[in-house]
């Protein structure tokens, strides 16, 4: 075989390889494009169940019964809505689990049948829970206030008993007698809330940010413009979000009241 022969040999033998590497990584990407096509394919849940309250009295034989006041202004903006607010505390509250929340327009009527346009002491929050029946009743504030992206707003919420037997320690399978924490009826402690929290919520904050998003899971669409973004572009569902994590945190407080009045009664706690 001459030198030509061997080179022309040679090149045949160099296409063939390229030939038999190229079909290999032609039939490589071929199965990548069929795996990538079936993950694509692949269905993806339509909904997703957000985050959930429950209510703290666990045991009762019956819904515990809340009220909520009209939440009075403190945060110098003349542009918030106190009863729009309210009305956002009403339906979280309403959420939880196993408790049962009055409507704003009820309190509101029990009110004005007792003569009080906004309720300014402990006393007075006792006798309009009385009146509604209520076991129990949130009366608040707003703090702070501020409608531009990136909004902010504070809320400062205290549960008051109907009873105002702070220390009486609360099982809260008899809740309707015995709703409260701390000393006896009348004493040093009997004004005092159940539970009380202040939350400063600023959309600045990025601890407030993460807490808006898994709010947000589960209550808006994932495909929208700008999903759970659209919670700091409205003042309406900001408002919403800062309600939600208001209770939460009520609750929160809540449970670990009724958990130590357990303990203290020679319970375990539940």
């Amino acid at each position: 075989m001459t030198i030509a022969q061997l080179h022309a040999h040679g090149a045949r033998g160099s296409c063939v390889a390229s030939s038999r590497g190229g079909s290999t990584l032609a039939a490589v990407a071929a199965v990548l494009t069929v795996l990538m096509g079936m993950i694509g394919c692949a269905p993806k849940p339509d909904l997703v169940a957000p985050a959930v309250l429950v209510s703290p009295y666990a045991g009762t034989s019956r819904p515990v019964v809340w009220a909520v006041a009209p939440l009075s202004n403190e945060s110098g903006a003349s542009v918030v809505d106190p009863f729009a607010v309210s009305d956002a505390i009403v339906a979280r509250a309403s959420e939880a689990r196993g408790l049962a929340v009055l409507p704003l327009n009820r309190t509101l009527a029990a009110m004005r049948a007792l003569g009080i346009n906004s309720v300014r002491s402990p006393g007075e929050a006792r006798r309009l829970a009385a009146a509604l029946d209520a076991d129990a009743i949130i009366v608040g504030s707003i703090t702070a206030y501020d409608p531009y992206d990136p909004p902010t707003l504070g809320l400062m919420l205290g549960l008051y008993s109907r009873q105002g037997e702070a220390g009486k320690g609360v099982d809260p399978k008899s809740m309707r007698s015995s709703a409260t924490d701390a000393g006896a009826a009348g004493g040093p402690d009997a004004d005092a809330p159940m539970a009380v929290v202040s939350e400063h919520l600023d959309a600045h904050n990025h601890e407030v940010l993460m807490n808006l998003r898994r709010y947000a899971e589960g209550r808006h669409d994932p495909k929208g413009a700008l999903g759970w973004r659209q919670y700091t572009a409205s003042m309406e569902l900001y408002t919403e979000f800062a309600a939600y994590w208001s209770v939460h945190r009520l609750l929160q407080e809540e449970r670990l009241r009724v958990s130590r009045s357990i303990v203290a009664g020679g319970k375990a706690p539940r």
